[in-house]
Protein backbone atom coordinates (compact mmCIF):
# COMPACT_ATOMS: atom_id res chain seq x y z
CA UNK A 1 0.00 0.00 0.00
CA UNK A 2 3.07 2.03 -0.19
CA UNK A 3 5.42 1.46 -3.05
CA UNK A 4 2.91 2.60 -5.67
CA UNK A 5 2.77 6.29 -4.60
CA UNK A 6 6.04 6.70 -6.62
CA UNK A 7 4.75 5.44 -9.83
CA UNK A 8 1.59 7.95 -9.43
CA UNK A 9 -0.97 5.99 -7.07
CA UNK A 10 -2.40 7.43 -3.96
CA UNK A 11 -1.44 6.03 -1.13
CA UNK A 12 -2.74 2.98 0.38
CA UNK A 13 -3.26 1.85 -3.33
CA UNK A 14 -2.97 -2.19 -3.06
CA UNK A 15 -0.35 -2.60 -6.00
CA UNK A 16 0.96 -6.40 -4.33
CA UNK A 17 -0.02 -7.58 -8.21
CA UNK A 18 1.60 -5.01 -9.88
CA UNK A 19 5.03 -5.52 -7.84
CA UNK A 20 4.95 -9.32 -8.67
CA UNK A 21 4.99 -8.80 -12.05
CA UNK A 22 7.97 -6.17 -12.00
CA UNK A 23 10.24 -8.78 -9.46
CA UNK A 24 9.64 -11.47 -11.99
CA UNK A 25 11.07 -8.85 -14.54
CA UNK A 26 14.10 -8.69 -12.36
CA UNK A 27 14.54 -12.63 -12.62
CA UNK A 28 13.04 -13.63 -9.70
CA UNK A 29 11.80 -17.67 -9.48
CA UNK A 30 8.95 -17.20 -6.98
CA UNK A 31 7.11 -14.39 -5.30
CA UNK A 32 5.29 -15.02 -2.10
CA UNK A 33 3.29 -12.59 -0.22
CA UNK A 34 4.68 -12.52 3.50
CA UNK A 35 1.29 -11.95 4.89
CA UNK A 36 0.36 -15.68 4.50
CA UNK A 37 3.33 -16.14 7.42
CA UNK A 38 1.43 -13.43 9.81
CA UNK A 39 -1.29 -15.88 9.78
CA UNK A 40 1.32 -18.51 11.05
CA UNK A 41 1.94 -16.20 13.59
CA UNK A 42 -0.84 -15.13 14.84
CA UNK A 43 -1.65 -18.58 15.09
CA UNK A 44 1.21 -19.16 17.37
CA UNK A 45 1.22 -15.65 18.93
CA UNK A 46 -3.01 -15.79 19.96
CA UNK A 47 -2.49 -19.39 21.06
CA UNK A 48 0.24 -18.42 23.72
CA UNK A 49 -1.83 -15.34 24.67
CA UNK A 50 -4.57 -17.59 25.50
CA UNK A 51 -2.56 -19.94 27.18
CA UNK A 52 -1.37 -17.41 29.52
CA UNK A 53 -4.71 -15.87 29.92
CA UNK A 54 -6.83 -18.90 31.01
CA UNK A 55 -3.67 -19.52 33.94
CA UNK A 56 -4.06 -16.21 34.72
CA UNK A 57 -8.00 -15.54 34.97
CA UNK A 58 -7.11 -19.18 36.81
CA UNK A 59 -5.72 -17.10 39.33
CA UNK A 60 -2.39 -18.31 38.41
CA UNK A 61 0.33 -15.69 39.94
CA UNK A 62 3.22 -16.17 38.03
CA UNK A 63 1.89 -15.99 34.68
CA UNK A 64 3.55 -13.56 32.48
CA UNK A 65 0.99 -10.99 31.67
CA UNK A 66 1.12 -8.35 29.47
CA UNK A 67 1.66 -10.59 26.85
CA UNK A 68 3.47 -8.10 24.14
CA UNK A 69 3.79 -8.86 20.76
CA UNK A 70 7.13 -9.55 18.57
CA UNK A 71 6.99 -8.67 15.19
CA UNK A 72 8.55 -5.17 15.58
CA UNK A 73 12.54 -5.91 15.73
CA UNK A 74 13.68 -2.28 16.46
CA UNK A 75 11.17 -2.33 19.48
CA UNK A 76 12.89 -5.92 20.42
CA UNK A 77 16.23 -4.73 20.46
CA UNK A 78 14.69 -1.78 22.63
CA UNK A 79 13.60 -3.94 25.01
CA UNK A 80 16.54 -6.24 24.90
CA UNK A 81 18.40 -2.96 25.75
CA UNK A 82 16.00 -1.06 28.40
CA UNK A 83 14.27 -4.17 30.24
CA UNK A 84 16.02 -7.07 30.49
CA UNK A 85 14.27 -7.57 33.69
CA UNK A 86 11.02 -8.18 31.27
CA UNK A 87 12.31 -10.31 28.76
CA UNK A 88 10.27 -13.02 30.03
CA UNK A 89 6.92 -11.21 28.74
CA UNK A 90 7.28 -10.57 25.14
CA UNK A 91 5.50 -13.59 22.91
CA UNK A 92 8.51 -15.82 21.77
CA UNK A 93 6.67 -15.90 18.81
CA UNK A 94 9.20 -15.04 15.43
CA UNK A 95 7.93 -12.44 13.16
CA UNK A 96 6.50 -13.31 9.80
CA UNK A 97 9.45 -11.83 7.44
CA UNK A 98 11.15 -14.74 10.07
CA UNK A 99 8.42 -17.28 10.15
CA UNK A 100 8.28 -17.81 5.89
CA UNK A 101 11.51 -17.80 5.56
CA UNK A 102 12.16 -20.30 7.69
CA UNK A 103 8.86 -22.07 6.52
CA UNK A 104 10.48 -21.96 3.05
CA UNK A 105 13.57 -22.85 3.92
CA UNK A 106 13.47 -26.08 6.21
CA UNK A 107 9.82 -26.95 4.96
CA UNK A 108 8.71 -25.89 1.19
CA UNK A 109 12.04 -26.13 -0.49
CA UNK A 110 12.68 -29.79 1.37
CA UNK A 111 9.55 -30.64 -1.01
CA UNK A 112 10.84 -29.08 -3.71
CA UNK A 113 13.83 -31.10 -3.55
CA UNK A 114 15.76 -27.46 -2.97
CA UNK A 115 18.98 -27.34 -0.85
CA UNK A 116 18.84 -24.92 1.67
CA UNK A 117 21.74 -23.35 0.69
CA UNK A 118 20.80 -23.38 -2.63
CA UNK A 119 17.53 -21.13 -2.20
CA UNK A 120 18.03 -17.61 -1.25
CA UNK A 121 15.73 -15.58 0.40
CA UNK A 122 15.14 -12.03 -0.64
CA UNK A 123 12.80 -9.98 2.31
CA UNK A 124 11.06 -6.53 0.93
CA UNK A 125 10.04 -5.02 4.01
CA UNK A 126 9.26 -1.41 5.19
CA UNK A 127 11.85 -1.29 8.05
CA UNK A 128 15.56 -0.79 8.01
CA UNK A 129 15.63 -3.17 11.48
CA UNK A 130 14.62 -6.25 9.20
CA UNK A 131 17.95 -6.08 7.96
CA UNK A 132 19.34 -6.11 11.52
CA UNK A 133 16.49 -8.63 12.31
CA UNK A 134 17.97 -10.99 9.67
CA UNK A 135 21.46 -10.83 10.79
CA UNK A 136 20.46 -12.20 14.38
CA UNK A 137 22.27 -15.51 14.98
CA UNK A 138 19.98 -17.50 16.25
CA UNK A 139 17.97 -16.50 12.47
CA UNK A 140 20.55 -18.95 10.63
CA UNK A 141 22.29 -22.24 10.82
CA UNK A 142 25.77 -21.88 10.76
CA UNK A 143 26.34 -19.13 8.14
CA UNK A 144 23.55 -19.85 6.34
CA UNK A 145 20.61 -17.55 7.22
CA UNK A 146 17.18 -17.83 7.26
CA UNK A 147 16.91 -14.84 5.21
CA UNK A 148 19.60 -14.01 2.90
CA UNK A 149 19.17 -10.32 2.08
CA UNK A 150 16.73 -7.50 3.01
CA UNK A 151 15.51 -5.01 1.33
CA UNK A 152 13.39 -1.74 1.52
CA UNK A 153 10.44 -1.16 -0.47
CA UNK A 154 12.45 2.75 -0.98
CA UNK A 155 15.19 0.48 -2.54
CA UNK A 156 13.11 -1.88 -4.42
CA UNK A 157 11.52 1.27 -5.90
CA UNK A 158 15.13 2.45 -6.81
CA UNK A 159 15.89 -1.08 -8.84
CA UNK A 160 12.86 -0.85 -10.80
CA UNK A 161 13.72 2.85 -11.65
CA UNK A 162 16.84 1.76 -12.84
CA UNK A 163 15.74 -0.99 -14.23
CA UNK A 164 12.90 0.56 -16.56
CA UNK A 165 10.16 -0.90 -14.58
CA UNK A 166 7.12 1.44 -14.04
CA UNK A 167 4.32 -0.09 -12.19
CA UNK A 168 2.18 1.98 -13.42
CA UNK A 169 2.35 0.97 -17.15
CA UNK A 170 3.20 -2.59 -16.57
CA UNK A 171 -0.17 -6.04 -15.94
CA UNK A 172 -1.07 -7.22 -13.10
CA UNK A 173 0.52 -11.08 -12.12
CA UNK A 174 -0.96 -13.35 -9.15
CA UNK A 175 1.63 -13.59 -6.51
CA UNK A 176 2.55 -17.43 -6.10
CA UNK A 177 -0.24 -19.14 -4.15
CA UNK A 178 2.40 -22.25 -3.46
CA UNK A 179 2.60 -21.08 -0.05
CA UNK A 180 -0.80 -20.25 0.58
CA UNK A 181 -3.52 -17.31 0.31
CA UNK A 182 -4.02 -14.65 3.33
CA UNK A 183 -6.23 -13.39 5.59
CA UNK A 184 -7.47 -10.13 6.86
CA UNK A 185 -6.08 -10.97 10.22
CA UNK A 186 -2.68 -11.02 8.70
CA UNK A 187 -3.30 -8.11 6.22
CA UNK A 188 -3.27 -5.44 8.88
CA UNK A 189 -0.12 -6.37 10.61
CA UNK A 190 1.21 -3.29 8.46
CA UNK A 191 -0.97 -0.48 10.51
CA UNK A 192 -0.94 0.34 14.23
CA UNK A 193 -3.12 -1.29 16.10
CA UNK A 194 -3.28 -4.49 13.67
CA UNK A 195 -1.09 -6.96 15.13
CA UNK A 196 -3.07 -7.06 18.30
CA UNK A 197 -6.63 -6.53 16.65
CA UNK A 198 -5.90 -10.07 14.29
CA UNK A 199 -4.61 -11.68 18.19
CA UNK A 200 -7.29 -10.98 19.81
CA UNK A 201 -9.96 -11.88 16.74
CA UNK A 202 -8.91 -15.53 16.88
CA UNK A 203 -8.20 -15.31 21.17
CA UNK A 204 -11.47 -14.41 21.81
CA UNK A 205 -13.17 -16.95 19.86
CA UNK A 206 -10.66 -19.67 20.54
CA UNK A 207 -11.98 -19.01 24.37
CA UNK A 208 -15.40 -18.01 24.63
CA UNK A 209 -16.08 -21.47 21.57
CA UNK A 210 -18.12 -18.59 19.47
CA UNK A 211 -17.24 -17.11 16.02
CA UNK A 212 -16.81 -13.26 15.90
CA UNK A 213 -20.31 -11.68 13.93
CA UNK A 214 -17.97 -8.18 13.78
CA UNK A 215 -14.19 -9.27 13.50
CA UNK A 216 -13.54 -5.52 13.64
CA UNK A 217 -12.03 -4.50 17.30
CA UNK A 218 -12.25 -0.36 16.19
CA UNK A 219 -11.19 -0.27 19.46
CA UNK A 220 -7.62 -0.62 19.15
CA UNK A 221 -7.53 1.74 15.89
CA UNK A 222 -6.73 4.78 16.12
CA UNK A 223 -3.36 7.14 15.82
CA UNK A 224 -2.55 8.63 18.96
CA UNK A 225 0.91 7.77 20.29
CA UNK A 226 -0.48 5.41 23.54
CA UNK A 227 -3.97 4.07 23.59
CA UNK A 228 -5.85 1.83 25.97
CA UNK A 229 -8.56 -0.39 25.33
CA UNK A 230 -11.35 -2.24 27.35
CA UNK A 231 -13.14 -5.00 24.80
CA UNK A 232 -15.57 -7.18 26.46
CA UNK A 233 -17.09 -9.67 24.37
CA UNK A 234 -19.33 -12.55 24.54
CA UNK A 235 -18.49 -12.76 28.78
CA UNK A 236 -14.47 -12.14 28.18
CA UNK A 237 -12.85 -9.08 29.13
CA UNK A 238 -9.60 -7.39 27.90
CA UNK A 239 -7.83 -4.54 28.34
CA UNK A 240 -5.40 -3.89 25.83
CA UNK A 241 -2.35 -1.35 24.89
CA UNK A 242 -1.47 0.14 21.96
CA UNK A 243 1.66 2.25 21.11
CA UNK A 244 3.80 3.16 18.37
CA UNK A 245 6.96 5.25 18.56
CA UNK A 246 9.14 4.18 21.35
CA UNK A 247 9.09 7.37 23.39
CA UNK A 248 5.65 5.90 24.05
CA UNK A 249 6.55 2.37 24.63
CA UNK A 250 8.89 3.28 27.53
CA UNK A 251 6.45 5.38 29.23
CA UNK A 252 3.99 2.49 29.02
CA UNK A 253 7.01 -0.09 29.78
CA UNK A 254 7.34 1.68 33.10
CA UNK A 255 4.03 2.12 34.15
CA UNK A 256 3.95 -2.01 33.94
CA UNK A 257 7.11 -2.54 35.67
CA UNK A 258 5.92 -0.01 38.42
CA UNK A 259 2.69 -2.14 38.57
CA UNK A 260 0.45 1.11 37.92
CA UNK A 261 -0.59 0.09 35.10
CA UNK A 262 -2.11 -3.54 34.25
CA UNK A 263 -3.24 -4.75 30.49
CA UNK A 264 -3.41 -8.26 29.48
CA UNK A 265 -1.66 -7.87 26.19
CA UNK A 266 0.67 -4.90 24.13
CA UNK A 267 1.04 -4.31 21.06
CA UNK A 268 4.27 -2.12 20.51
CA UNK A 269 5.48 -0.95 17.15
CA UNK A 270 8.49 1.31 16.52
CA UNK A 271 7.40 3.53 14.00
CA UNK A 272 4.40 5.82 13.66
CA UNK A 273 1.55 4.39 12.40
CA UNK A 274 3.22 0.96 12.18
CA UNK A 275 4.81 -0.45 9.96
CA UNK A 276 3.09 2.10 6.88
CA UNK A 277 5.64 4.45 8.49
CA UNK A 278 8.45 2.31 8.47
CA UNK A 279 11.79 3.80 7.83
CA UNK A 280 12.49 2.33 4.88
CA UNK A 281 8.95 3.05 3.18
CA UNK A 282 8.89 6.09 0.54
CA UNK A 283 9.22 9.28 1.95
CA UNK A 284 5.52 11.22 2.17
CA UNK A 285 4.87 15.40 2.27
CA UNK A 286 2.02 14.67 4.14
CA UNK A 287 2.89 12.28 6.36
CA UNK A 288 0.01 11.41 8.63
CA UNK A 289 -2.34 12.35 6.45
CA UNK A 290 -0.10 9.67 4.23
CA UNK A 291 0.29 7.16 7.21
CA UNK A 292 -3.46 6.98 7.47
CA UNK A 293 -4.14 6.65 4.26
CA UNK A 294 -1.58 3.86 3.69
CA UNK A 295 -3.50 1.94 6.84
CA UNK A 296 -6.57 2.61 5.53
CA UNK A 297 -5.52 0.93 2.22
CA UNK A 298 -4.81 -2.15 4.69
CA UNK A 299 -8.11 -1.78 6.33
CA UNK A 300 -9.87 -2.28 3.16
CA UNK A 301 -7.87 -5.28 1.89
CA UNK A 302 -8.83 -7.04 5.01
CA UNK A 303 -12.56 -6.16 4.94
CA UNK A 304 -12.90 -7.11 0.95
CA UNK A 305 -11.36 -10.78 2.06
CA UNK A 306 -14.18 -13.52 2.70
CA UNK A 307 -11.71 -14.93 5.26
CA UNK A 308 -10.59 -12.60 8.01
CA UNK A 309 -9.55 -14.80 10.77
CA UNK A 310 -5.90 -16.49 11.06
CA UNK A 311 -7.07 -19.94 12.10
CA UNK A 312 -9.63 -20.09 9.22
CA UNK A 313 -6.39 -20.07 6.71
CA UNK A 314 -6.81 -23.68 4.81
CA UNK A 315 -2.59 -23.06 3.89
CA UNK A 316 -2.28 -22.74 7.63
CA UNK A 317 -4.02 -25.29 8.72
CA UNK A 318 -2.58 -27.63 6.00
CA UNK A 319 0.59 -26.79 7.41
CA UNK A 320 0.01 -27.58 10.81
CA UNK A 321 -1.83 -30.96 9.56
CA UNK A 322 1.79 -31.74 7.45
CA UNK A 323 4.36 -30.38 9.86
CA UNK A 324 3.69 -29.01 12.94
CA UNK A 325 1.04 -30.70 14.52
CA UNK A 326 -0.75 -27.74 16.16
CA UNK A 327 -0.13 -24.21 17.54
CA UNK A 328 2.94 -24.05 20.23
CA UNK A 329 3.74 -28.22 19.93
CA UNK A 330 7.29 -28.60 20.58
CA UNK A 331 7.69 -28.70 16.50
CA UNK A 332 6.04 -25.50 15.99
CA UNK A 333 8.58 -24.29 19.20
CA UNK A 334 11.48 -25.18 16.85
CA UNK A 335 10.49 -23.36 13.76
CA UNK A 336 8.12 -20.56 14.37
CA UNK A 337 9.78 -19.93 18.29
CA UNK A 338 12.96 -17.42 19.40
CA UNK A 339 14.61 -16.40 22.14
CA UNK A 340 15.31 -12.55 23.58
CA UNK A 341 18.78 -11.45 25.00
CA UNK A 342 19.73 -9.09 27.26
CA UNK A 343 22.00 -6.51 25.17
CA UNK A 344 24.64 -3.92 25.91
CA UNK A 345 23.70 -0.42 24.21
CA UNK A 346 27.46 1.28 22.33
CA UNK A 347 28.88 -1.29 23.43
CA UNK A 348 32.62 -0.49 23.42
CA UNK A 349 34.92 -1.85 20.51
Amino acid sequence: VAIGEAFGFEPGTNVEKKIAAGLRKLGVDYVFDTTWAADLTIMEEATEFQHRLEKHLAGDKDVKLPILTSCCPAWVKFIEQNYADMLDVPSSVKSPMQIFATVAKDLWAKDKGIPRDRLISVAIMPCVAKKYESSRPEFSRGMNYDVDYVITTRELIKIFEDSGINLSEIEDEEIDSIMGEYTGGGIIFGRTGGVIEAATRMTVEKMTGQKLEKVEFTELRGFDGFRSCDIEVNGLKLRIGVAHGLREAAKMLDKIRSGEEFYHAIEIMACTGGCVGGGGQPKAKKRVETLKQRAEGLNNIDSSLTLRVSNENPHVQAIYDKYLDYPMSHKAHELLHTKYFVRVKNPKK
